[in-house]
C-alpha cells in the first residue's frame, strides 16, 4: 500500500497531465504566449512546476539545495522553450523517476535543507513531497487563471476528482 504522501505525488503527477492534456487542445500560441500577470506565460508556469519538482526530488536524492538548483538552473532555458508534448514527455519521465525514489526512501526520513533565502530547515521526505504537491496545486491554478484571461476554459483537477478517476 502507498503511503498517503505517495498517493498525493500520484494525484500531482495525475492533475499536471489533466492540464497539460487540456493545454494541447487548445491553439498551440496560446502555450508560450506573453501576458501580464505573475509569470509572463503559460509555458514559463508549467516549466516552474517542473523544475520544481526536479530541484525538490534531487533533494530528496541526497543533493544539496544549491547543488540542485544548479542542477535545475541548468535545465530551464530548453525546458521553457519546449512544446507542450515534449513537457507531456519529460514529466512522465520525471514522475517515474520520482516514484521509484519514493518506494524505496522512507518517507520519515529526516533531511537537512540549506535554502540560501531561508537557511536550514529539518524536514520530512513526507513533508517535501507535500510541498511539491502543494506547490503544483497553487501554480495549476495560476495556468487556470491564465487561460480564462486569454478567453478560455481550465479543467477540473482537483484530488476528489482525482479519487473517482483512478
Amino acid at each position: 500500500m502507498n503511503h498517503p504522501e505517495q498517493e498525493m505525488y500520484n494525484y500531482h503527477a495525475w492533475a499536471n497531465g489533466v492540464i497539460i492534456d487540456r493545454l494541447n487542445e487548445l491553439p498551440q500560441h496560446i502555450y508560450h504566449k506573453e501576458i501580464q500577470t505573475g509569470f509572463s506565460s503559460v509555458s514559463k508556469v508549467l516549466s516552474h512546476i517542473y523544475l520544481t519538482d526536479f530541484t525538490w526530488f534531487d533533494i530528496i536524492s541526497g543533493k544539496s539545495m544549491n547543488e540542485a538548483m544548479a542542477s535545475s538552473n541548468q535545465l530551464k532555458e530548453a525546458v521553457e522553450k519546449k512544446s507542450i508534448e515534449e513537457m507531456k514527455k519529460i514529466f512522465i519521465d520525471l514522475y517515474e523517476r520520482n516514484k521509484v525514489l519514493l518506494s524505496t526512501e522512507d518517507m520519515e526520513k529526516v533531511i537537512v535543507v540549506d535554502n540560501p533565502y531561508a537557511g536550514l530547515l529539518e524536514t520530512t521526505i513526507s513533508e517535501s513531497v507535500l510541498h511539491i504537491v502543494t506547490h503544483g496545486s497553487y501554480h495549476r491554478g495560476n495556468i487556470a487563471t491564465m487561460l480564462r484571461q486569454m478567453g478560455h476554459t481550465s479543467v477540473m483537477q482537483d484530488f476528489g476528482l482525482y479519487l473517482y478517476a483512478k
